[in-house]
């Protein structure tokens, strides 16, 4: 009797798979499973490169044009986390964007004191211990078997805690955390709230206003569809006036043209956190891969992504696979992680049979994305319980 993972789906997402599964061109050699590290290339996402590169081989410089088109990205980016384009900055990176938020703080007082978890990425726990040289107090809430208990926050964050940085997915195993109510304890405190959603853009919905994050970043190169180099920073409005940055350039300027270089005029807008030339390339594409996630929308992504997740954590389950952190589908990042002896050997054997996975640490991620069908999880269990028994 064939089991659950052999049993034919009527499941479909509510958008037409093939179509979008036909502009992914890498979709006719391998199976990504890899979002949470690497989008692939689509149609659109190439043909804004060389948009860029026409433009730059015609024109020789056009930058109007291209300045215009980082402030498009930026709007793009807006959408889907429900923001103003005004609130957006630009960056090359999620770690320079958090060095920048960083940098806003004066941790000179008794509100010195900075919470952060065990889930964050290594880059931003790193920049919050830099810190540590101007006064900063960093307090660690702790990961217990995979997790983040909502209530650890209560005992650590108080009066003399300045910022919270959690971030919305953890990166190991796709765990995510309750923003809103971490916000709310935040508040109470009088602290900020800074949101890494590196992890979730694109995938699971979010929406600032109703999380009440303060600042919150991403940047494109996983489920946003883009590449590396660029990444976007969401300030709170009400917060930008108060705000300034010590990492800061000539984009940060109320008028970056006017070539002020003894004037330290501040934008009124959240791009007072840009900082120098800012990267178009990157832009191009990066709005282009955002566009296709608001064409399709990210609730309707999310759902087919739970699908894709049951089916994920159900069929590890049934062929003898352990799994890593939480089983419950609607606490989890489009990322299921499976714990392997040696995750970077694990990688390349699945590489090798079509598969293209994550390696982190202990686990190997299995991260499908808006394109991915019921028979990419399917075939990607078989290659890494066949690989697994094999070592």
């Amino acid at each position: 009797m064939p089991t659950e993972t052999e049993r034919p789906s009527s499941a479909a997402p509510t958008y037409d798979l093939a179509a979008y599964r036909a502009r992914i061109p890498l979709l006719t050699s391998l199976i990504p499973m890899n979002n949470c590290s690497q989008a692939p290339q689509t149609d659109v996402t190439r043909a804004a490169a060389e948009r860029y590169l026409d433009s730059w081989n015609q024109s020789g410089m056009d930058w109007d044009a291209w300045v215009e088109e980082v402030q498009l990205a930026k709007g793009e980016f807006a959408r889907i986390i429900n923001a103003s384009a005004d609130e957006i900055a630009v960056f090359s990176s999620v770690s320079e964007a958090t060095s920048a938020v960083a940098s806003t703080i004066d941790f000179a007082g008794n509100r010195n004191k900075v919470v952060v978890t065990e889930a964050e990425f290594p880059t931003i726990g790193h920049v919050w211990l830099a810190q540590e040289r101007r006064g900063a107090r960093v307090n660690w809430i702790p990961v217990r078997d995979g997790m983040i208990a909502p209530d650890s926050y209560h005992a650590v964050v108080d009066e003399r805690t300045a910022i919270v940085s959690a971030c919305h997915g953890y990166y190991l195993n796709g765990f995510t955390q309750d923003l809103a109510r971490i916000a709310e304890r935040a508040h109470a405190a009088g602290a900020l709230l800074y949101v890494d959603a590196y992890q979730t853009l694109g995938s699971v919905p979010v929406d600032v206003r109703a999380t009440g994050a303060d600042f919150l970043a991403a940047g494109n190169l996983k489920y946003l569809m883009g590449i590396p180099g660029i990444a976007f920073l969401y300030v709170r409005r009400e917060l930008i006036e108060q705000l300034h940055p010590l990492m800061t350039g000539w984009f940060g300027r109320s008028n970056p043209f006017a070539f002020q270089v003894k004037q330290l005029d501040w934008s009124a807008t959240a791009s007072r956190f840009d900082s120098g030339t800012p990267p178009v390339i990157n832009a191009y594409v990066a709005r282009a891969g955002m566009a296709i996630i608001n064409e399709i929308g990210v609730g309707d992504i999310r759902r087919w992504l739970e699908v894709l997740g049951q089916r994920l954590i159900d069929g590890g389950r049934e062929r003898g696979l352990t799994l890593h952190g939480t089983p419950d589908v609607s606490h989890k990042t489009a990322s299921t992680a499976f714990v392997v002896d040696d995750s970077h050997a694990v990688e390349l054997l699945m590489r090798r049979r079509g598969i293209v996975p994550s390696a982190r640490g202990p686990v190997i991620r299995l991260a499908p994305h808006f394109y991915s069908t019921i028979a990419d999880v399917d075939t990607a269990l078989d290659v890494l319980a066949s690989v697994v028994g094999a070592r």
